[in-house]
Formats: structure tokens, C-alpha cells, sequence
């Protein structure tokens, strides 16, 4: 999209925000789990700061948590149970905030049902292929517009970086490579809670992955049906402390997975790089700038002006840190009646890119074929 035809778009879905909110508000209804992956990474807090919208309400079955959480969100009702709250309060929009996401279908199913226009859920998304599947009907049905905490996604640079790959601007692009944090989550888990994050934006320049073949380690040796185990944070199963994945692409530009438990050091990069024959263009997860063109042994930050120019959104960091810019996208998508940028089916691509890993291990760590056609957990 050129950058005219972007800010056009932009103004127009502005005047329809002011259109929608001026009678009043969407109503937000937040729910959390204190010990349970808690409220994310502000996901309750960002709607004080978004003028078409206001906290009524929240949720959260841990009485001390709950007390909290209704204080900081400025002395709003609280529920111990969110579906009392989701029947109570009625609100426009369900923030659905914990980081552990055992109880994400089931938060998300209870809003849709209980009429919700939006629902704003932390990432990783869902469990399984079968859970995301329900999801996106029930949605589609109903009418409801969901988004999900990939911030970088919403990030404008986003656009920006799409031009110039599309323009040549690092040559062809030969390949894609994405990396987890690589901390003491390494290896499986981090496919799951932060591989998500590279993925989501890896896809928007390689089109849908076709084939996963995925090696996968424990201390250095091939890991075994012994080695699967409970994963933290309500994933699930999970297997290995070393994952080396390669996919094929509709588009023929291979996309690969590496994460490694303790090999991060200070510069390695977390997120996505985009390799091409005359450069390559590296998007950091959650830094700011977001993306760096290395070229010519140098490394020049790409903001949303343009090659090593000043960034001109002042808030930048609260666009995409601070979750505003995913925010209003949502609120934008309600009034406009169409998809968040980061909607329910990028949110199943993410997941199936993640357990295409663990079904490649339990056929040996052959190639199998994308989407997965066993829709349930493949550790299961």
C-alpha cells in the first residue's frame, strides 16, 4: 500500500472512530487470573488511555489480585467469576489478558456468546488447531471481531518494511529466519511464547507455510517420546530445549525456527530477519526501532518515514510497547466491520506454525504437510 493511500485509510477509519464514539464510549470488560498469567503485559491498563473506550468492570478469581486490579483500573466493579461479570456488566469489549492460555477458549467462547462487539486476547492464542477452529466460526457467526497481542503486528513500520522488500530494496529475498529469546524458556517452550511473535510477521513476506520438518534436542542429543512433558504457562505438552525447524512456503522463500535454552547473549536477535541477496532487513520484537537494514556492513534503522529518518509518530513506543496501536486498530475494526490487522486467522497460522514442530517430531522429524490435518494437540 503506498504511504498516501495508508494515511488516506488511516483518516478515514479516524472519522469513523469519532463517528462511533460520539454518543459514548465502548465499554470495556477486563478479565485477569492473578497467579494464572496474571494481566499480561498491560493488556488491563491500556484501555485508560484510549479515549473511545472505559473500563466498567473486572475479573479475576484470585480475591487479593482481583481487589488490586479493580483499584488500579480506577475503582471499577469486580467479579470473581468473568462470566458473572460478562452477564452483569454487558460490556462492547473483552480484554482477555492472562499469559497463560489453558483458559483462553473458554474465556473467548464465553464473550462471543455473551454478545461482545470485541475481544482483545493475550498471545499465544489458543492451545490447539481444534480450539482455533471453533474460534474463528463462533466469530465469524457472530459477528465479533477479535485481535490478538502480537503488538508488532500493528506496528505502522510494518508497511513500510513491506514496500521495501516488495521494491527491491535488499534484493531478492532468499529466506526468512526466525529466532525465540533463546533464556532458560529455550527450545520448546519458547517456540510456543515467543516464537509466535516472529512468526506472525515472518509470514507476511513469505505467504503460508506448506511443510514443516523440525530437529528437536535435550542436552544436545535427539529428544525422545520420554522427554515430552507439561509445558509452563498452560501450553500444553512440549517437547525439547533445542528446536531447529525449517518450513516451505507458498511463495518458495523458506522460513526456519532456531531457539536454543541459555544461548542468547547481548545482540542476538529476537524476532524475524529478512534475508535477501543485496541486504537484509531485521525486525526486533518489541525494540524500538523495530526494523534495521544491514547493508554494506552497516546497520540503519528503517522508521516510518523511511531509511534512516527521524521518527515522526511521537508515541511510537506506545503504538506498539504500550499496545495502542493494536488497540485502536480493534476499535477501528468494530466500527468499520472488518478484521483486526491481527485477527483470529493469523492467530491460528501462528499456532499451527508452532505445533507443525511437535508433529514433525512425532513422526521422527519427517516432513509433514500444513495445515495439519490432525486438528488436536500432536503430543497429545
Amino acid at each position: 500500500m503506498k504511504r498516501s493511500v495508508f494515511l488516506f485509510a488511516l483518516v478515514l477509519s479516524i472519522a469513523s472512530l469519532a463517528a462511533q464514539t460520539a454518543e459514548r464510549p465502548l465499554t470495556v470488560g477486563v478479565i485477569g487470573h492473578t497467579g494464572q498469567g496474571n494481566y499480561g503485559h498491560g493488556e488491563d491498563t491500556v484501555w485508560l488511555k484510549i479515549h473511545q473506550t472505559k473500563i466498567v468492570a473486572v475479573a479475576d478469581a484470585d480475591p487479593k489480585g482481583l481487589a488490586e486490579a479493580a483499584k488500579r483500573l480506577g475503582g471499577v466493579k469486580a467479579y470473581a467469576d468473568y462470566k458473572v461479570m460478562l452477564a452483569s456488566a454487558k460490556p462492547d469489549i473483552v480484554a482477555i489478558c492472562p499469559r497463560h492460555i489453558h483458559e483462553h477458549r473458554d474465556m473467548i467462547v464465553a464473550a462471543v456468546e455473551a454478545g461482545v462487539k470485541g475481544i482483545y486476547v493475550e498471545k499465544p492464542f489458543v492451545r490447539t488447531l481444534a480450539e482455533a477452529d471453533e474460534i474463528m466460526k463462533l466469530c465469524a457467526e457472530k459477528g465479533v471481531r477479535l485481535a490478538i497481542a502480537h503488538r508488532n503486528r500493528y506496528h505502522p513500520v510494518v508497511d513500510v518494511v513491506k514496500q521495501l522488500v516488495a521494491s527491491g530494496e535488499i534484493g531478492e529475498l532468499k529466506e526468512v529466519r526466525v529466532r525465540g529469546k533463546q533464556d532458560q524458556r529455550g527450545g520448546g517452550l519458547d517456540l510456543w511464547v515467543l516464537g509466535g511473535h516472529g512468526f506472525n510477521l515472518a509470514t507476511l513476506f513469505t505467504g503460508p507455510a506448506t511443510s514443516c520438518e523440525a530437529t528437536i534436542l535435550v542436552e544436545g542429543r535427539p529428544a525422545t517420546k520420554a522427554d515430552i512433558r507439561p509445558g509452563d504457562e498452560g501450553v500444553g505438552l512440549i517437547v525439547g530445549d533445542e528446536v531447529h525447524a525449517r518450513y516451505e512456503t507458498k511463495s518458495g522463500i523458506p522460513l526456519y525456527f532456531d531457539s536454543k535454552k541459555g544461548a542468547w547473549t547481548k545482540g542476538t536477535p529476537f524476532g524475524a530477519r529478512l534475508i535477501g541477496t543485496k541486504g537484509v532487513i531485521s525486525l526486533q520484537i518489541d525494540e524500538e526501532p523495530l526494523a534495521i537494514l544491514e547493508r554494506d556492513g552497516q546497520k540503519t534503522p528503517i522508521t516510518t518515514a523511511g531509511i534512516g529518518k527521524p521518527e515522526p509518530i511521537k508515541d511510537i513506543k506506545l503504538v506498539n510497547g504500550g499496545h495502542h496501536g493494536a488497540v485502536r486498530d480493534l476499535v477501528a475494526a468494530i466500527a468499520d466491520k472488518r478484521q483486526p490487522l491481527c485477527g483470529p486467522e493469523a492467530g491460528r497460522e501462528t499456532v499451527e506454525l508452532t505445533l507443525g514442530v511437535f508433529a514433525s517430531f512425532a513422526v521422527g522429524g519427517k516432513k509433514v504437510a500444513l495445515p495439519l490435518a490432525d486438528r488436536q494437540h500432536p503430543l497429545r
